[in-house]
C-alpha cells in the first residue's frame, strides 16, 4: 500500500468492524462513522479476532477489489461467522472478542529468500493449485525465522513443509499496517 492510515481513519476501521459484527448478531448500533477518502481506496485486508488471548476468527482479501473499508465489513463477517475452524461468534462473548485489523500492500513476487524481513512481511506461497498464507505478525508472535516462517507458510497450503524450496514454488510477500483496539485505545 502507497499510503498510511491515520489513528482516526484505524478507529473507523475499528469501528466499523466491531458495528457490523454486532450487528449481524441483532445488538441495535449507532451510526457508522463516515469513511474517509482514503478508506474507499481499494486495499486487501484481514480482519482478527481475539477471544481472551485465543485465536477465534482470521478471514481476509490479499488482493484489493472492493473500497478498504467495505472489505473491513465483508472479512469481519466473515471472520466472526465463517471461519470454519471456530463456532461464529454469539452476542455474549462479543465483550471478550478483541480484533485487530491487518491492511495489506500488493502482493510482490521475490526471486530470493533473503528479500523475507521478518516482522515486516507476510508471505503467500503458490505451488501448483495450492496455495498458503501467513500474516506478518504470525512469524514475530512465534519469534520465527526466516525458514520456520516459510515452513508453515507451506503447511498452512497444505504442502510439504520444505516446498518453499523447490524451483516450481512461487514465493511472493507483502508488507500490513496491523493496529487492533487495545493499542488504539478502544479496550
Amino acid at each position: 500500500m502507497d499510503f498510511g492510515l491515520t489513528d482516526s481513519e484505524k478507529i473507523i476501521l475499528l469501528d466499523t468492524a466491531r458495528k457490523v459484527i454486532a450487528s449481524n448478531l441483532g445488538v441495535k448500533i449507532n451510526q457508522y462513522k463516515n469513511p474517509t477518502a482514503t478508506l474507499l481506496k481499494a486495499c486487501g485486508a484481514f480482519v482478527t479476532l481475539h477471544k481472551k488471548g485465543m485465536l477465534k476468527g482470521c478471514i481476509g482479501y490479499v488482493v484489493a477489489v472492493n473500497p478498504l473499508i467495505e472489505t473491513v465489513k465483508e472479512v469481519s463477517l466473515s471472520s466472526a461467522f465463517k471461519d470454519p475452524r471456530f463456532p461464529p461468534v454469539k452476542e455474549d462473548e462479543l465483550k471478550d472478542i478483541e480484533l485487530e485489523i491487518s491492511v495489506l500492500s500488493p502482493l510482490r513476487k521475490i526471486n530470493n529468500i533473503e528479500e523475507i524481513q521478518v516482522g515486516k512481511h507476510g508471505i503467500m506461497i503458490k505451488r501448483g493449485f495450492a496455495s498458503g498464507l501467513l500474516l506478518p505478525q504470525v512469524a514475530t508472535d512465534h519469534n520465527w525465522n526466516r525458514e520456520t516462517f516459510l515452513t508453515h507458510t507451506c503447511y498452512k497450503a497444505g504442502l510439504a513443509g520444505d516446498c518453499w524450496k523447490m524451483a516450481d514454488t512461487q514465493i511472493q510477500v507483502f508488507s500490513a499496517i496491523i493496529f487492533d483496539e487495545k493499542e488504539m485505545g478502544l479496550i
